[in-house]
């Protein structure tokens, strides 16, 4: 069984970028299976609160991210880049000898109203994480472009070739994540 951590760079209830990830979680392959994990307790990063001892919201979100075979990262661009709030658990989870993102496999989606769907965020993602030593999925890149033309009011995906992508991506991530663990 592969195992994965879901991270949703929105807090919104109904942001586009959680149905995404309610989608993915849905459309899994077999042998596969997605812990969703809150950012919404995560404290912003403060070297003060790390030297006097991570928060148990923290440590919660850096064992559910070390322990997993992988991680996916479903996030809206905010400002042509990341998100506080993903940009901020990335950083607590990076800090220490024993940092959550080292050798993980990590996959990309992003979902935005316009029409490039996030593609910023995500080189910029990219970036970040390399740079952490996580291997992200090179291909298939997913940019859910126009999303609210492709959710309905329930939140759920009702575009076939997103459908079809994301599947694709799951599929593929699923075999990278298995092939890391072989490593």
């Amino acid at each position: 069984m592969v195992r994965i951590v879901g991270l949703c760079g929105s807090l919104r209830q109904r942001s586009y970028n959680m149905y995404a990830l309610l989608e993915c979680q849905r459309l899994l392959p077999e042998g596969m299976e997605m812990e969703i994990a809150s950012l919404v307790d995560i404290p912003m990063f403060n070297q003060d609160l790390c030297e006097a001892g991570f928060p148990p919201t923290v440590i919660g979100l850096r064992d559910k991210i070390r322990t997993a075979d992988g991680v996916l990262l479903v996030t809206p661009e905010y400002n042509f880049s990341v998100p506080a709030v993903l940009k901020n658990a990335i950083d607590w989870c990076s800090r220490g000898p024993d940092q959550a993102f080292h050798e993980k496999p990590v996959a990309i989606v992003s979902a935005a109203t316009g029409p490039l769907g996030g593609a910023r965020v995500q080189y910029d993602l990219r970036r970040i994480l390399t740079q952490l030593w996580a291997h992200v999925l090179p291909r298939p890149e997913i940019f859910i472009g126009n999303a609210a033309s492709k959710f309905d009011e329930q939140g759920r995906l009702v575009d076939d070739a997103t459908t079809r992508l994301l599947t694709e991506q799951l599929n593929t991530f699923r075999a990278w994540a298995e092939r890391m663990r072989i490593r």
